[in-house]
Parts: C-alpha cells; structure tokens; sequence
C-alpha cells in the first residue's frame, strides 16, 4: 500500500477555540455534591485547585512552542490514516531506529522525557554506542492522528500504519518498539504481523498466557486480575460497550474531560495518592489540551469497544516469536507472572522495576532509559546483518 509524502506538522490552536475553552471553564456546571477525597472518583478540592491553575497560570501558547522543539510533528498519510508522529535523529555512531508507542488516556507527549536520554545519550551520562533514531507515535484516532473511520480498527490495524511509517516512509529496513498499556499491544501486533521487519519489541505492560491448568502464582495472577477488573474496571466496561454515549459528554465538557482522564494518572501511578508528586500540572494538562483540542476521546476511547469485538493479537493466546523484553513496575495495573508471559512472548529480559507504575515513561524516565539501552544492545549488530542482507 503506497504511503504519503510526510510533511511538518506544526501544533497551533486558534484564539477561538482557546477563548471558547475559557469559557467553558468559566461557566462550568459543577455537580450537586463535590466530595473530597479519591474513593468515589475524582477529588473535587484537587480539581478545583488544577482548573484555577488551567484558566489563570497553564500557558497553551509556551506548551505548543516547547513540543514544536521537543516532539518536532510531522504527518504522513497511510492506509487512510494522517499519521502523526515526531522524528528525533541519533547522536551516535550508529542508532538504532526505536519507535516509541504511549498508552491510553495518554498522548505522544507521555514520551517526552525519554527521548533527549535515547537520542543523544553523551548529552545525559550514556555511551554514544547506545544512541537510538526516535520516532514518537501518535496511535491513530489519539491526538494529532486522525481518528480511523471504521469502528472496529484496533491495536493490529495501527500496527500496520507504524510498521508502513518506519519502513516505506523512514526506510528503517528493521526497528525495536517499546509501548505501554496501549502502545505495547499495537507492539505486539507489529511483532506479530511484521517479524521481518520489527527486531525487538520492550513493554511495560505485557499479556500472558496461563498454563494448563495454571500454576499457583498464574491462578492468584486471574484471580486479582478479575479483581481488579470489579474493582477499577468501570471506565472500561462502559467504554467497551457504549463508548459513543460517553463521548458526548466528554467532547462537550473540558471539565469532565480532565476528570475522566486525570483520575486514571492518579489511580495507576506510584504517586502515592498526589499526581503532582510524579507528573507536573504543565504536563497532566498538556495531555488533556491535546484530547480536547483534536477531539479524540472518542475515537481512542473507542478502541475498548473494537477490542472487545476484535480482539487484537496481544489478548489472544497465540504465541509471539520476535525477542521481547519486560520492564515490569510494581503499580502497573495488571502484573502477569513471569512464567505466563514466557509462554506468550520470546522472552529475552525481565526486570522487576523498584518503583512507578502505569505511565513509566513520566514516572521513572532514568530507569526506562537504561532498559531500553541494556534489552537493545545485543540487537543491533543483528540490524546491520538484516538491513545489509536487503
């Protein structure tokens, strides 16, 4: 399938919609009953605190100029999707070309803290041998991607956009791919439909599969698991069977968007019950300003519903031979045990982190950092052979 030609992107809201969004949170109806305290959602003194500091103090106009410079856009049209991703060049002998996927309710801008350590690793303490070619991905119908018209286009359909954008777009003969949440099971889909062309893939929130019958540790494993799925599993149940009855809401709503998503990097960080503890407010609203400005909670909240009527390659029991290395934070969401994962992936590292939680790329960059330098060292001899053999 022919790819487009890419072209800068550069990210510029109007003064309408900027004014428009002011408005909106000047004049929000809040509810009835504000309750402190996280136990039942989103705490309202907190919020409260983090809108006064949205409309008086949260510069949009410095945030666009600083991720024009960080994350520099570009979008390319592929397989019907304008992709959107940023570009940022090794600093080394030879880099390594390392695509970069985020998860959901997150953004491209989750991966900003890892890609100055990867890309010029002498300018932060690394070897100039570990320096990699970047490519930061936004998951079409998230962020600056536009949304996918067909409604069951899920984490394998996305992987044929990334693997047609670091092949027949950047001309990466093979690539490693590190993803979270999200981002690992469009990793595992490359993995799975391209082995050619994807060498290793790095994931911080892996799948397994269980034995038959399961071991004691796989068996507490789909226990808390199920858990946690009563427990904290709401926002996935509704967005996987009535997502557009949702959508309006949060589309309509800037309020309601930052609650919806501000409260999930509350719950699955190691923030110890503060998110300004690990993430800034500068970054928290970033992330909801590019869901509001693009509209795009929708069509990513979406995905739980194709996922459920499609399930991508990661969720299915089918085994994935490409090598694989885990990174595994203890306030992950879900935990597998080793032995599950193994069955599912070629598993080649497995590291028990010491602390953070869901979004690693925000909480514990340094850490992250050196994995992905330790798990890709012995592969990229093997790049060169495969690469040269073309």
């Amino acid at each position: 399938m022919t790819a487009g030609v890419p072209e800068p992107f550069t990210i510029r809201a109007s003064d309408a919609v900027l004014e428009d969004l002011d408005r909106r949170l000047a004049s929000a109806r809040w509810p009835s009953i504000l309750e402190t305290g996280w136990e039942r959602g989103t705490d309202a003194d907190w919020l409260r605190d983090l809108v006064d500091y949205w409309r008086s103090d949260f510069d949009w106009r410095a945030q666009e100029a600083w991720l024009d410079e960080t994350l520099p856009g570009r979008r390319v049209r592929v397989r019907d999707i304008d992709l959107h991703y940023a570009q940022i060049p090794g600093r080394g002998p030879d880099p390594l070309p390392l695509l970069l996927l985020h998860g959901w309710p997150s953004s491209f801008v989750e991966m900003h803290r890892l890609v100055g350590p990867l890309s010029d690793p002498v300018a932060h303490g690394g070897a100039a041998e570990d320096s990699f070619d970047v490519v930061v991905g936004s998951i079409p119908g998230h962020g600056f991607s536009s949304p996918p018209q067909d409604p069951l286009f899920g984490a394998d359909d996305a992987a044929d956009c990334f693997r047609d954008l670091m092949v027949d777009v950047l001309g990466h003969a093979t690539f490693a791919v590190h993803g979270g949440d999200r981002g690992a099971f469009v990793a595992t889909g490359l993995a799975h439909r391209f082995p050619e062309a994807t060498i290793a893939i790095h994931q911080s929130l892996p799948m397994g599969i269980p034995g038959t019958p399961p071991s004691p540790e796989e068996r507490a494993w789909l226990e808390t698991t199920a858990s946690w799925a009563a427990e904290e599993g709401g926002y996935s149940a509704i967005q996987g069977t009535r997502p557009m009855t949702l959508a309006y809401g949060l589309s309509d709503s800037p309020l309601g968007l930052a609650a919806w998503i501000l409260e999930k990097f509350r719950a699955w960080s190691d923030c110890d019950g503060d998110p300004l503890r690990v993430f800034t407010r500068d970054e928290l609203l970033t992330n909801v300003m590019i869901h509001w400005l693009t509209g795009s909670i929708h069509p990513a909240n979406r995905f739980y519903w194709a996922h459920r009527q499609k399930p991508p390659a990661a969720v299915r029991p089918e085994r994935i031979d490409v090598p694989t290395g885990i990174a595994l934070f203890p306030r992950e969401v879900m935990r597998p045990p080793r032995s599950a994962v193994a069955r599912k992936y070629d598993l080649r590292r497995w590291t028990e982190m010491e602390r953070g939680g869901h979004f690693p790329a925000l909480e514990q960059p340094a850490a992250l950092v050196e994995e992905l330098r330790a798990f890709l060292r012995p592969f990229r001899a093997k790049r060169r052979t495969r690469a040269d053999s073309r």
